[in-house]
């Protein structure tokens, strides 16, 4: 089975193609054997495109920009043609899968998309301005290309549908739960597959274990996990609720807000760019959004870049310590995505919190570059992973069992 994954941004286009030849599933994720990226900005007339192979062939240039069906093209004949030429034919691709980031309440499992599922992902889009449109613009890309290839939409809010109300429920007016305005949580494809990953690696049955996963990227959102299931997060309505990101200034007291429209004569887009565009660790230490430009500013002596750490690490600690009280417990602590995976020091000062535990995190094992690698001390009571979360490999797996299902 060849299955496409697309990964739409609100700058970028991600693509893989897998080849799964056996009647399982393989119990790791396989290499893809092609994949292509496009970059842009609104502010370039160009698009940087960057393809691999799985043979070691690659390509990288420029392109006038056009239209995300444009560069759709583009880059699907790459597929086809060239160096890194890996298929004969675009109709040899079986399924294409798409990662969505909101679904709302009736989309709480992957399914075949439908004019009403792009319908229902257009309407959400109010929500999440910056996925679902060009999650779309992918769908009716792929629709124009591929004719009527089956596509499947992977939601990023899925694997949070089984929050308790407890945990889903804003304490405002019950009416707000009518018109869907809930938690919902995000990051769910990446919090899902790390899960299941770190009881693979721990040889443990999923469902026996109380885990929290932390997703630390630009944007940044823990998961507490347990027999197998979210049953709590910090992302909420939005993307923008939770812990400190790049450029998010995750939760706020909402008196704020309401301060600077009625006395600072803020509007909302002023509101929406601040909180989601310059906030966060850009915001703090008017450096970058990128925790590896503070860390360096930090180590010349800039106070404002050690604000901005400081607060990110008791925001991060904070969060950690809710995730722990709906738990009832810890079993494994797990860190994801660009920090998560990268960042020692992140990871160190994270864990330094967590003594009471009984949790050790092993210095010399933190600073080895470890991925799918378990680095508490032997004698810990939590065991403490590193995962490089494989999002395009999840949605290559829902599409696998989707289509096998179909087939049956």
């Amino acid at each position: 089975m060849k299955i496409l994954v697309l990964n739409a941004g609100s700058s970028s286009q991600k693509s893989c193609l897998y080849e799964i030849a056996d009647k399982t599933l393989p119990s790791q994720a396989p290499e893809p054997v092609w994949e292509g990226k496009v970059n842009w900005t609104q502010n370039q007339d160009v698009a940087e495109i960057d393809v691999t192979t799985n043979t070691g062939k690659k390509l990288q240039e420029s392109i006038s920009i056009d239209s995300p069906e444009a560069h759709l093209i583009y880059i699907l004949n790459t597929l086809i043609g060239g160096a890194t030429k890996v298929i004969d034919r675009l109709s040899e691709i079986d399924v294409v899968g798409h990662r969505v980031v909101h679904g709302g309440r009736d989309y709480q499992n992957s399914v075949v998309i439908t004019e009403d599922v792009k319908k229902a992902i257009a309407n959400l889009s109010n929500i999440a301005p910056e996925h679902n449109p060009a999650a779309l613009a992918g769908i009716e890309a792929i629709e124009k290309i591929l004719g009527e290839v089956t596509q499947i939409a992977v939601f990023d809010t899925a694997f949070h549908a089984t929050l308790p109300d407890a945990a889903a429920i804003y304490p405002g007016l019950y009416e707000w739960v009518e018109q869907g305005i809930r938690r919902y949580g995000f990051h769910g494809i990446s919090h899902e597959y790390c899960s299941a990953r770190a009881a693979q690696i721990l040889g443990q049955d999923l469902a026996s274990l109380r885990l929290i996963t932390c997703h630390l990227g630009n944007g940044c959102s823990l998961a507490a996990i347990k027999n197998g299931h979210s049953i709590d997060t910090t992302m909420g309505f939005t993307p923008l609720e939770g812990l400190m990101m790049g450029s998010r200034s995750g939760s706020i007291d909402p008196g704020i807000l309401i301060h600077l429209l009625r006395y600072c004569n803020y509007s909302v887009e002023q509101l929406d760019r601040i909180l989601n565009k310059t906030s966060g660790l850009r915001g703090i230490s008017g450096i970058s959004s990128d925790l590896r430009e503070v860390t360096k500013a930090i180590a010349q002596g800039n106070p404002r870049a050690k604000l901005a750490w400081d607060i990110y690490v008791h925001r991060l600690r904070s969060g950690i310590g809710a995730m722990l009280t709906s738990l009832g417990g810890l079993d494994v602590l797990v860190f994801t995505a660009g920090v998560g995976e990268n960042s020692p020091a992140i990871r160190q000062a994270a864990c330094e919190a967590l003594g009471f535990l009984g949790l050790k995190i092993d210095f010399e094992k933190n600073q080895q570059q470890p991925v799918d690698v378990d680095i508490a001390t032997s004698d810990s009571t939590v065991r403490i992973l590193v995962i490089h979360t494989q999002e395009d490999w999840a949605i290559a797996q829902h599409c696998w069992q989707i289509l096998k299902g179909i087939a049956q």
